[in-house]
């Protein structure tokens, strides 16, 4: 349930001008206008499971996108069952959708791959079909030497910007490669997404490695058993699961709405992981590796 200072569970992440939402709980399009994301740039929408708290602001966010004049493709990412609740809401709520709607039901393994990046999922234990996801960046090229670069006579601007993109260029006669003005190649980032689930393997291989992990915390240690019945993870649980995994840094979320002041999880968590946080609504965390 959402409380006085906690809305649902959903994610945003912003890369470059894309937009990647990590469920998609009630009120979402107004957590949205708060954060002053936008609505009509690319995005994709990927959902854990078929939970109300998790799916139940895609209609709102259609709609919003809908008034303010969306033109371009929504893509939704989920388990089975997320294109039949698209579909009833599309027969059975008038809102005259004016973009195009693209719906994969998906599993385990790589559900996506652009360019600079892949997308995986994997079952998770929650009692009902749920996907913790991972996404993983693909090599960056190394970091651009400007002296070089001018030592080796290459005009300032257009040329410079693809050896940044780890293209070759050529003026005159010359042609010069990118590996003689970049430095190593760097490794991209990781973050992973994972919440309503039990301890499992299967959280600790997606979250490997990974920059940041979200990660369920819907009780503290003392509710143990209650966090077994429902399919959920303790504080304690999180902070071991990050730690096995070997993550940077991992942000607690799902926190259940009998905790009005959550600092206690966050307590229990940085007695096994210290570099722990405790999510917030309309948080912003930089992505640095």
């Amino acid at each position: 349930m959402p409380t006085r200072d906690r809305g649902l569970p959903s994610v945003i992440l912003r890369r470059a001008a894309e937009l990647i939402m990590f469920d998609c709980g009630e009120c979402s399009q107004r957590q949205m206008v708060a954060a002053k994301l936008g609505f009509n740039r690319k995005m994709r929408v990927f959902i854990s499971h078929m939970h109300g708290d998790h799916v139940l602001g895609l209609p709102g966010l259609f709609q919003s996108m809908s008034f303010l004049g969306r033109d371009r493709m929504l893509e939704i990412y989920g388990p089975e069952g997320v294109a039949d609740f698209v579909e009833a809401v599309n027969r059975t709520v008038r809102f005259n959708q004016r973009f195009p709607l693209e719906v994969h039901q998906v599993g385990s393994g790589t559900i996506l791959e652009e360019k600079e990046y892949v997308v995986e999922a994997a079952w998770l234990e929650h009692g009902t079909p749920c996907l913790g996801f991972a996404l993983t960046e693909k090599s960056k090229p190394g970091r651009f030497n400007p002296d070089k670069a001018a030592a080796l006579g290459i005009p300032k601007g257009p040329l410079w910007k693809k050896l940044q993109l780890g293209e070759t260029v050529s003026f005159g006669e010359t042609v010069v490669k990118p590996a003689q003005v970049l430095g190593l190649p760097r490794k991209g980032s990781k973050i992973a997404y994972v919440t309503d689930t039990k301890p499992c393997s299967a959280a600790v291989k997606l979250a490997e490695d990974a920059n940041i992990l979200m990660y369920d915390c819907t009780f503290d240690s003392s509710r143990k058993e209650k966090a077994r019945e429902y399919g959920h993870s303790t504080a304690e649980e999180a902070a071991k699961i990050a730690k096995k995994a070997g993550v940077d840094s991992l942000v607690l979320l799902h926190i259940s709405a009998m905790y009005e002041d959550a600092n206690p999880l966050l307590d229990e968590a940085k007695k096994i992981f210290q570099n722990a946080i405790l999510a917030s609504d309309l948080m912003r965390l930089p992505v640095t590796i």
